[in-house]
């Protein structure tokens, strides 16, 4: 890492009066070491999935229309790994910074854990959805609380008649749905902040990309977005991945492979050594 030309950035940031927000983009790998697989490794939690279906089709919604009990019972045993996670240090360091920066502190995360949240973090946009809802799977649409009355599961244990009851939209009595982004979707507003996110790219000093390698679509025009209203764009990952060749000769690109939880302290401190004194 290059500690000279990150604070060097850090310190750009902070001089700034507009377009001076510290944004940090998080995937999956922050939440490793909580225990939660990556989504594509080998021992991903894709995996886990559905046994006869490759992830493209099961984590879909034109798939869910077709089997929605076996697609809740996949769901349910996810449900109940996040909720059995605790939040690492990883997501705690996040914290630290937001209490550092607070109102210029934004957090973009692809993760539907929860761990961010649960972790103390406030300033989330969370543009995959979330495990602690729900939303009508037609008409409706409306976005409601998890049913009380439903549980998480293991892996093949079936629903109850009073959980597939539970499970209907009380509107309209057709199945309620996981209130996440599934592979045959786009992104929206209403649940995934599409609109909110960009225009926090577009008022972003410097965003740390952190545990994510940008396989979808909305994370990388954020970065995009980010790089062409002039921000500096951190790549904190352990291997190349899809930001890599957005980033490729980019003066304002600050490339990192190393451990979350070696770098992230190390941008910690440089944050808190140069926050401008009142």
């Amino acid at each position: 890492m290059d500690i000279e030309i990150l604070e060097n950035a850090i310190k750009e940031v902070f001089k700034k009066k507009k377009k001076n927000l510290f944004t940090f983009l998080t995937g999956a790998g922050i939440s490793a070491d909580s225990g939660i697989p990556t989504y594509r490794g080998v021992d991903g939690i894709w995996v886990k999935g559905s046994t006869f279906h490759r992830p493209e089709e099961f984590g879909t919604y034109s798939y869910f229309l077709r089997e929605p009990e076996e697609v809740w019972q996949y769901n349910l045993f996810r449900k109940k790994m996040f909720e059995n996670a605790l939040p690492n240090n990883n997501h705690f360091g996040i914290v630290e910074i937001e209490g550092l920066l607070e109102d210029q502190f934004q957090l973009i995360t692809q993760n539907i854990d929860g761990l961010h949240l649960r972790a103390g973090s406030k300033r989330v946009f969370e543009i995959h959805g979330n495990t602690r809802e729900v939303k009508c799977s037609k008409v409706c649409n409306s976005i409601l609380p998890f049913p009380k009355n439903v549980k998480s599961k293991e892996l093949k244990e079936d629903l109850s008649e009073e959980e597939i009851q539970g499970l209907k939209c009380p509107t309209c009595g057709n199945w309620l749905r996981p209130n996440i982004l599934w592979f045959d979707e786009y992104y929206d507003e209403k649940t995934h902040k599409k609109a909110s996110s960009l225009k926090v790219a577009k008022n972003t000093g410097i965003l740390f990309i952190i545990g994510t390698s940008g396989a979808t679509t909305l994370p990388l025009r954020i970065a995009h977005t980010a790089l062409q209203y002039g921000a500096y764009i951190v790549d904190l990952n352990i291997e190349d991945n899809y930001f890599t060749k957005l980033l490729e000769n980019k003066k304002r690109a600050i490339i990192i492979r190393n451990e979350i939880k070696t770098a992230l302290p190390i941008i910690k401190d440089l944050i808190e050594k140069n926050i401008p004194k009142n």
